[in-house]
């Protein structure tokens, strides 16, 4: 295996950078139902896999290093930037940091954080008042808080997949998938007519380009 300083065996970047996201996470999402749990620790699991590779032991390179030493001899497989697999394995050129798979994993993920605070404070709101939360993002996707943790997690894999989170990923989206139906079940037996209105109009995980608003319709529903 060709190498030349290691950028891996950095375990308090780890612990530090998976402490921040989870940390960055918890204060978006604010968790206080067993689901919120649930998704949350979900979301906790993928981000220590994904930094216990990215800085502790890169165990995708160690697992695909014959193949891409046969497509790269010389590549120095301990180098940190090798770990950016997809600039890596399409042999793009430069800085991986400057990628357009990194430029777009800072979108996802930014994007991701801003629409899980967002979609937090008005589903507050919402369950304060004993109402059903139909503004906000919440007037575009049913489920903005789950499109924002796979958001953020899909912004990782085009900044740094791994074969664990690559795994990870699809089966994450099938257990928000899930919680998402649980929820639609519990808002159709609490807000009744009025959740069936709001489901009619307002589509689960894509927004629609063109929309009505209905806010005033849903609002009076409890």
């Amino acid at each position: 295996m060709t190498h030349g300083s290691s950028g891996y065996g950095l375990w308090f970047l780890v612990i530090l950078n998976s402490a921040v996201f989870i940390i960055f996470a918890f204060s978006f999402g604010k968790p206080q139902t067993p689901r919120d749990w649930r998704s949350f620790s979900a979301f906790s699991a993928f981000i220590v896999a994904l930094f216990a590779e990215m800085y502790g032991f890169p165990l995708s390179i160690y697992v695909l290093s014959g193949w891409l030493q046969a497509r790269n001899p010389g590549l120095d497989l301990m180098g940190h930037d090798t770990g950016h697999l997809w600039s890596t394995i399409f042999g793009l050129k430069g800085n991986p940091h400057f990628s357009v798979f990194h430029i777009l994993s800072y979108i996802f993920i930014g994007g991701g954080f801003v629409l899980l605070s967002s979609a937090w404070n008005v589903l507050y709101q919402a369950q304060n008042q004993g109402k059903l939360a139909t503004t906000g993002a919440y007037a575009r996707i049913r489920h903005p808080q789950y499109v924002a943790f796979i958001a953020i997690m899909f912004g990782f894999l085009l900044q740094w997949p791994t074969i664990l989170t690559l795994v990870m990923f699809p089966v994450l989206v099938a257990m928000y998938v899930h919680l998402g139906h649980t929820e639609e079940a519990e808002g159709r037996r609490t807000f009744g007519i009025g959740y069936e209105r709001y489901a009619a109009a307002v589509p689960g995980w894509f927004p629609r380009l063109n929309r009505a608003n209905h806010t005033a319709r849903w609002g009076s529903s409890t």
